[in-house]
This record gives structure tokens, sequence and C-alpha cells, in this order.
């Protein structure tokens, strides 16, 4: 299975800050939609030359501004941490499967909680993510097949929204 094959037609990239993981997603995806809380990041991703089909939106992840089943999947990479509180991250994630098609994925990366990390973001905000209690969340959210895995510098998320049975 290729790479593309595995993100589908149209990807949700959240909270793509300066835009270093968009051109990757780019070049992995035919269609990209990022969303950034940042006025600033949102202007400057925008603006720049873009060689896929790739549309930039300020907005908030916990509160997303499309439709129901509008992704192939959806890619947070050091994000989620951002959320304000583990409130808001819940909520984003209901809203990440909310907008995913069924058979739609959910890609994260995430640091773990540490005097380190606490240091770095000593001035933004830093709400750690517990990679042990993401399949609980992730399933409370309405995903399956959550599957956690730690790696050094932090955790990688993935998850499914499963194909409704009617």
């Amino acid at each position: 299975m290729t790479s593309e094959s595995a993100l589908g037609e149209h990807v949700l990239e959240l909270g793509a800050g300066p835009g270093a993981g968009t051109a990757e997603l780019r070049r992995l995806a035919p269609r990209i939609t990022s969303i950034e809380y940042s006025h600033a990041f949102a202007a400057r991703l925008a603006s720049r030359k873009q060689d896929a089909p790739t549309a930039v939106v300020r907005g908030d992840a916990s509160m997303l501004p499309f439709a129901d089943s509008s992704f192939s999947a959806a890619v947070a990479i050091l994000m989620l941490h951002h959320l304000q509180s583990s409130e808001l991250q819940n909520r984003a994630f209901a809203e990440i499967r909310r907008v995913l098609k069924p058979g739609g994925v959910f890609l994260a990366f995430e640091i773990q909680d540490g005097w380190l990390q606490r240091a770095i973001h000593r001035h933004s905000t830093f709400v750690p993510v517990c990679p042990a209690s993401m399949p609980a969340l992730l399933s409370a959210a309405g995903f399956a097949r959550v599957t956690v895995d730690i790696r050094f510098g932090g955790f990688r998320l993935r998850a499914r929204r499963e194909f409704e049975r009617g």
C-alpha cells in the first residue's frame, strides 16, 4: 500500500504552524487542507506557492469549520499539547472524528510530559497528552482501532473512524 492510498485523497492537517509538515503531506496526498489557530502562521502559510491543491484555514481544532465526512485522513503533528485544556483536546478528538469519512484515519505525533518539554513551552501553552489515556479518550470520541506507539522523543497515535453499520 502506498502512502497516498493510506492517507486518501483529501488530508486535514491540524495545527500546521509554520508549515514544516505541509510540504511532506503535499507529497503524500493529492489535496491538503491545513488549519492553524495562529493568524500569523496561517497567513504566512497561505502566501506560499503550493504545488498541490492546498487550502489554509485559520481556525480552532476544537470547533472545525468543515462539513461532516469531509476528509480521508487527519494529521496532527506536535499540536495536541497546544490546546488549552484536556476538555478542548477531547472536543478536538470528537470534531476530528466528525469530519473524517467513514474508514478515515487520524494520525498524530505528540511529545510526552517532562521537565524539558515544560521548559521549552514556558511561554506557550503546554497541556501534555498522556499516551496511556489515548485509547480510552479516542474510543470515547468514537474512534476504533486505536494504537499508541511510544518512540524516543514522543509517541504516535493512529485511530480509525469505522464504517457505520446500518
